[in-house]
């Protein structure tokens, strides 16, 4: 038919002038559209027997077009590609502080958000308790309405959600005395966070529909950054903790056993070597960062305690060993 005909014309027209290739070929040789006839000196390209295109290239060419093939084809179709996109509601984030402990070995926390939430009274249609839904008049029901518009291509009939019924095709016959009629309203709600355990300072969770809703919809994200308080004697260093150990001198050169107080809370006798040096860490395995089902480890850096004063034996004896070049 004639407008079958027309409308494929408009859609390799549009396959070409979208393209930058094929647009330069048809610039240069006026054979880019079937039928097309070679570009002359007086005339302007002609393709699609007959079709100016004039119009079009000047938008194309100079400074950005003035319309939107895709625009136009979607209109037809009813949106772009034909498909109703379904509402989402927006993302919010929110930061979360928790003690070292917490994001080493992971913990539940519960928070209370203010965000726009599913109505709980009418469970989001709207209406008043007890009351129905009926046929949306601007619609008659099918969730969509038609308009005709106008377009360099002639006139076509674009199809859009309805704006009255938020595109459901039904209206509550009274409005819900909680939110209005709107499905949703904005309060404040607890929602429980699930930390993983060896989660990073800095680190994002990522929950999903916990953010604002949206009626006729789904809920958009929740987005929590995780800030760690430091603690006064563990660090982290990739999956391990490291500290700090402070010992004297006479046990830094004899060696000694220690007792040490893991992040758990447990007692842990360390053993330190004789004349074991400052820069040789000590290293517990599996008392690390909890990562994949393993643990790394507890690195434990000694730091000599020097004393204050010596007494006079001490003085002496310290003499003897320095005659001995120690």
């Amino acid at each position: 038919s004639t407008d079958e005909s027309k409308f494929k014309e408009i859609t390799e027209a549009y396959s070409v002038l979208s393209d930058d290739k094929k647009r330069r070929e048809y610039d240069a040789y006026g054979q880019a559209f079937p039928g097309g006839a070679p570009r002359g000196g007086q005339g302007g390209p002609q393709g699609f027997g007959g079709f100016d295109f004039n119009g079009f290239q000047q938008g194309f060419g100079q400074g950005g077009a003035e319309f939107d093939f895709g625009d136009i084809f979607g209109d037809i179709f009813g949106g772009r590609g034909g498909q109703a996109r379904t509402p989402r509601g927006r993302d919010i984030s929110i930061d979360l502080e928790i003690p070292f402990k917490d994001a080493v070995f992971g913990t539940n926390r519960t928070v209370l958000i203010a965000k726009v939430s599913t109505c709980s009274l009418c469970r989001g249609t709207g209406a008043k308790a007890g009351t129905e839904l009926e046929t949306c008049k601007t619609c008659n029901g099918s969730g969509r309405v038609h308009e005709m518009r106008n377009s360099i291509l002639g006139q076509f009939t674009s199809v859009r959600a309805c704006t009255a019924c938020d595109g459901t095709g039904k209206i509550p016959k009274e409005k819900c005395t909680e939110c209005k009629g709107h499905g949703v309203l904005r309060k404040q709600e607890e929602i429980k966070i699930n930390i993983p355990a060896g989660i990073d300072n800095g680190e994002m969770i990522r929950m999903p529909q916990q953010g604002e809703a949206v009626k006729t919809g789904v809920a958009g994200d929740l987005y929590v950054k995780i800030h760690v308080k430091p603690h006064p004697v563990f660090r982290r260093d990739g999956s391990n903790l490291t500290m700090n150990l402070s010992v004297k001198l006479s046990d830094a050169m004899l060696g000694t056993t220690v007792s040490v107080e893991t992040l758990e809370g447990k007692t842990l006798e360390v053993k330190i070597p004789p004349m074991k040096r400052a820069e040789e860490h000590l290293r517990v395995a599996g008392k690390g960062i909890p990562v994949e089902g393993s643990r790394g480890d507890l690195i434990i850096r000694l730091e000599v305690a020097l004393p204050h004063k010596l007494s006079s034996k001490a003085r002496k004896v310290v003499e003897e060993l320095k005659s001995e070049g120690l």
